[in-house]
């Protein structure tokens, strides 16, 4: 298995795609997609007021609260309280999305896929787990709260930290805290 580290350290903020906040990308496939061609698209957003969501034709969103007391949307029309931390939501990422504060500022763990190119699936997990690598995908591991060690890879991962694991070989997480696992296949 190699082993990418992605350091929350080494990230800049962006603009979100309507104006309405900052995000700071993690990861991305193909690497150095734009906002217009990612197949899919890692990210954690920092949200400090109500606002609509950018949308985003062909993609499906999952959407996790790792800081805050949470959101509510409302996804075309439908309210959904999305209030538990670490708890993964998905929905269509060109639906008419609007998010409404529960109390203050929340920073958000946002997996963004367009099906046809990729599949994904999203889990946060805590304690020890075998992470396998999809064939021909990739595991991103990334860091909501605490620490984790990727056994026998040498990675020691702190808050907002990732790892990206790629190849065969299976691996070992050890998550003191919340860490979100996404694996990405064809």
């Amino acid at each position: 298995m190699t082993v990418t580290l992605l350091r929350a350290a080494e990230r800049t903020a962006t603009p979100w795609k309507n104006g309405g906040g900052i995000t700071r990308e993690i990861a991305a496939a193909p690497p150095g997609a734009g906002m217009d061609d990612f197949a899919w698209r890692v990210s954690l957003a920092e949200v400090g007021g109500d606002g609509p969501f950018s949308a985003f034709p062909g993609v499906t969103r999952t959407l996790t609260v790792a800081e805050g007391a949470g959101m509510e949307l409302t996804v075309d029309g439908v309210r959904r309280t999305v209030g538990e931390r670490f708890r993964p939501q998905d929905f269509a990422g060109d639906a008419r999305t609007y998010g409404r504060l529960l109390d203050g500022p929340v920073v958000n763990f946002n997996v963004m896929y367009r099906p046809g190119l990729t599949e994904a699936v999203t889990a946060v997990v805590r304690g020890r787990l075998t992470v396998c690598v999809p064939p021909g995908g990739s595991v991103l591991v990334v860091v909501l709260d605490g620490t984790a060690v990727i056994e026998g890879g040498g990675a020691e991962l702190g808050p907002h930290d990732a790892a990206l694991l790629t190849g065969e070989s299976p691996g070992v997480l050890r998550a003191d805290g919340h860490t979100a696992v996404v694996a990405f296949w064809r």
